[in-house]
């Protein structure tokens, strides 16, 4: 299909002043941009009024199952995305020996869900990718290699240190797995198995990474009371490594650890000048989401989901868990502490059996089962095999503007897509660009769209993409720079933004006058080896 979108207000992704234009599409590509002479198009645009950008680039995505049991992800695509990366926090689809498929799928549960309904044995990132390939998507997906998959794979689920072949053999499964075109690795260091693992694994994992000029984007050992070693233990890992080093959802968590913010920013920007090569994607609000399972010490996720179980039926153990939360132990992030068992919510359950607790707070869910709070989220996880959602708040909304203007910084949204989700799932970009960028003008509209598009593209390597130029495939947003908000609340997060008018994937208009049409546009990306 030929395509004309003409009169709109070019904002190329380069963070040059925007400027008014026309652009032609044919057969996926964007051809001209500029002063078009007279041609014959099989659909026109009037973007008149609107603004004309590239697809939006999702760096930190969780429709790793989702996108194969529905298809179509569509608040992604009614915020703008086009291209989302998978393989996220170090616990993802794959690899996936056969032998683990049963325990892993329950340690997955929480961050992607879990379903019957689609085929579990393809065993690794080629047979995974593939697999989206065939089904069809409707977005672009690029993958990460999740670490905990790789030591799963290499050394099960145990709480302890590779042994030597097992090490060589954790590297020898990432190199078949960017061979088979992932972008890089990622980590969680506060989800099992990833959180066992020292600074010396990581380090030899990255010098893999640094072969494929990959990115290694890490869920930092903390975001709260020691979150400076924390970071100081990622940038060594980018020194000993050489690789990229990308900070997932950057941010810290807990009012009283706003007071390490000048230090954490003095380690990025010395990194810098020491010419590490440092990023982190922000989504923008001050609440996060994950699995309600972390509120748990580390030891308790010793083995895996199954052995985790097992604790939970132990009362002495759970008095153990609830001494170790009251506590605190040495380097854990403790959510409890740092949010309060009233500022986190379930957002997501397994069975229907406790489906009236998602929304309420774990405070809330004790009072309604006349229990103390903490057995009572004990049995929840019990009940639910650990499959359960949350949303916690610990931040502060100064913060979130001064991380939102490092040079470091892109857009994400981070969005747990079960249950009644994290408003971010369905705005966060629409966020940064209504109140922001036009109401409180903390970016401009072209830096905006810059960390939406050609800073994520640059940081991961995608080519073709994040740039509106001749040559370079037609992902499109169109959006109206006076209407477009986000409109999900924390209590009513499903509801789409406004002011995203079209959206162009791979030359199909899949979002017209911002009317989803369902179509299966998007590509399976895959990392060329050269890069």
């Amino acid at each position: 299909m030929k395509l004309m979108i003409k009169n709109g207000m070019i904002v190329d992704g380069t963070g040059r002043q925007g400027y008014l234009g026309n652009i032609v599409v044919d057969d996926g590509l964007i051809t001209e941009i500029g002063n078009i002479n007279p041609q014959v198009f099989d659909k026109e645009i009037d973007a008149n009024g609107l603004v004309v950008a590239p697809g939006f680039i999702d760096t930190h995505s969780h429709s790793d199952l989702e996108i194969l049991v529905k298809q179509h992800i569509e608040p992604k695509i009614r915020q703008g995305v086009t291209t989302e990366i998978l393989g996220q926090d170090g616990i993802s689809m794959a690899p996936l020996p056969l032998e683990y498929i049963s325990s892993w799928r329950k340690n997955l549960a929480g961050l992607d869900g879990d379903s019957e309904e689609i085929d579990w044995t393809y065993q690794n990132t080629d047979g995974y990718l593939s697999l989206l390939q065939n089904k069809g998507v409707s977005l672009n997906e690029a993958y990460l290699v999740p670490h905990g998959n790789i030591r799963m794979e290499a050394m099960g689920l145990d709480s302890r240190k590779p042994k030597s072949l097992e090490m060589q053999k954790m590297c020898d499964i990432l190199r078949r797995e960017l061979d088979a075109g992932a972008y890089g690795l990622s980590t969680g260091l506060i989800y099992p198995p990833c959180a066992y693992a020292d600074t010396e694994e990581l380090v030899e994992l990255c010098k893999v990474v640094a072969e494929y000029d990959g990115v290694f984007v890490v869920h930092q050992r903390s975001e709260a009371d020691t979150i400076i070693p924390s970071m100081q233990e990622v940038l060594e890992i980018g020194r000993r490594s050489g690789a990229k080093i990308h900070f997932s959802h950057f941010k810290v968590c807990g009012h009283k650890n706003r007071r390490f913010i000048k230090e954490m920013t003095e380690l990025l920007d010395k990194g810098q000048e020491e010419g590490l090569r440092i990023s982190f994607d922000q989504y923008p609000y001050v609440a996060g989401s994950t699995m309600l399972g972390v509120i748990l010490p580390p030891w308790a996720h010793d083995g895996g989901t199954d052995k985790l179980l097992e604790r939970l039926e132990d009362a002495e153990l759970r008095k153990k868990m609830i001494f170790d939360i009251e506590h605190g132990l040495p380097g854990w992030d403790n959510f409890v502490e740092f949010a309060g068992l009233d500022k986190i919510f379930v957002t997501s359950v397994k069975t229907t059996k406790n489906a009236d607790l998602v929304g309420k707070n774990l405070v809330e869910i004790g009072k309604l089962q006349g229990k103390d709070p903490y057995e009572a989220v004990f049995d929840l996880l019990y009940q639910e095999e650990n499959a359960v959602g949350m949303v916690d708040f610990y931040g502060a909304e100064e913060d979130v503007k001064l991380f939102l203007t490092r040079k470091e910084q892109n857009v994400c949204t981070d969005g747990l897509l079960a249950g009644k989700p994290h408003p971010r799932v369905f705005g966060a970009f629409p966020r940064v660009l209504g109140k922001y960028v036009r109401e409180e003008k903390t970016l401009s509209l072209e830096e905006a769209v810059k960390k939406m598009t050609s800073k994520p593209a640059e940081v991961f390597g995608i080519q073709g993409r994040g740039v509106l130029k001749a040559g370079n495939y037609a992902d499109i947003v169109i959006f109206d720079p006076q209407t477009v908000i986000d409109m999900g609340t924390f209590i009513e997060p499903e509801q789409y933004p406004r002011g995203i008018e079209y959206v162009v994937i791979n030359g199909s208009v899949v979002l017209q006058s911002g009317q989803y049409g369902k179509k299966v546009a998007g590509k399976v990306l895959r990392k060329a080896k050269n890069g």
